[in-house]
């Protein structure tokens, strides 16, 4: 357990920063220290909805990929758009990652 004295203006500040993030003032001070030690980024809910959306998106193009793989394994023959789909696929989470991951080092 972790005590630490701020002002009344400054719990006001931390207060508003915390509604702001939409998470609890202790949750919003534990995200704090734990990300200014390197544990772990500060995440709202709906940082936390779009990294789960991200990742459905990037296990269901796994799927696809493992399927394409294990036709192409098989001596079946793929129709070239079906892997121009799959990269499609790939180059747009891999947009979206990294645009969640740039609004996140702001």
């Amino acid at each position: 357990m972790v005590h630490a004295r701020v002002s009344a203006d400054e719990y006001a500040a931390i207060e508003k920063a915390a509604k702001a993030a939409d998470m609890t003032v202790s949750g919003f001070f534990r995200s704090l220290i734990l990300e200014g030690a390197g544990v772990r980024p500060i995440l709202t809910k709906d940082d936390r909805l779009v990294m789960a959306l991200l990742l459905e998106d990037m296990r269901a193009i796994g799927v696809n990929l493992n399927q394409v793989a294990r036709s192409i394994n098989s001596g079946k023959s793929v129709h070239p758009s079906e892997l121009d789909i799959n990269l499609g696929n790939v180059q747009r989470i891999q947009a979206a990652v990294l645009t969640e991951l740039r609004s996140l080092s702001k």
